[in-house]
């Protein structure tokens, strides 16, 4: 990497084993992207929860050139505290490989496709700003995919009622694309307009709208 790891932990105590751990993730990390710039882990154990234990919380951001920034968070809730952050390191990680995977295979030209994973959708709402949108499948569900998701840099192409095809898997907050290729416009009427403002999936907080 250029800049060396960051690790913040609040509540933890750092050890040698979680030293290690980490250490051979974060190889994992650059066996799949040899090319990454930083990467920074933050872990913290949060107060006393409802549940028995104590929590764990783990956030990880992967900075990619030419400005890619890949995030994954995991949160733990019951268990053995030493095997549950274990856990949720692990997860956490995983998580960030699957993502930097999908990255590098787009940065090269590269798309594993599946049949069974692979099926159609339109899209239903996109927030540029924010770089990110939701989906609609032919069963009305809503898969959430982010910029970083659509092939060929078409992300700025987008608009309501754009034909896809997209691969996705369950993410922290509910389904979400892993990839996503513009196959055909399909014009404004698929998605009239009293339904392109839908309500947010739930867990998904709402952008604010663009005034004028």
């Amino acid at each position: 990497m250029e800049v060396p790891l960051e690790l913040a932990f609040k509540d933890v105590q750092r050890t040698e084993v979680l030293d290690k751990f980490i250490e051979e993730k974060l190889e994992k990390l650059e066996q799949v992207c040899n090319h990454i710039v930083s990467v920074r882990l933050s872990v913290e154990k949060r107060q006393r929860h409802q549940h028995r234990g104590n929590p764990f919380r783990a956030r990880l951001v992967v900075r990619v050139p030419p400005g890619h920034e890949i995030v994954a968070k995991r949160d733990s809730v019951n268990g053995d505290m030493h095997e549950q952050l274990i856990t949720v390191l692990n997860d956490v990680f995983e998580a960030a490989r699957r993502q930097l995977v999908g990255l590098v295979d787009r940065q090269q030209g590269i798309v594993k496709r599946h049949p069974e994973q692979e099926v159609m959708a339109v899209v239903a709402r996109i927030f540029r700003d924010n770089g990110y949108g939701f989906l609609r499948t032919v069963d009305g569900t809503e898969i959430y995919f982010h910029r970083n998701s659509v092939l060929h840099d078409d992300f700025d192409r987008l608009e309501p009622g754009t034909g896809v095809r997209y691969e996705a898997e369950d993410g922290e907050k509910g389904p979400q694309a892993t990839t996503v290729e513009v196959v055909e416009k399909l014009g404004p009427r698929v998605l009239p307009p009293d339904e392109r403002v839908l309500e947010m999936p739930q867990g998904w907080e709402a952008p604010r709208r663009e005034q004028g």
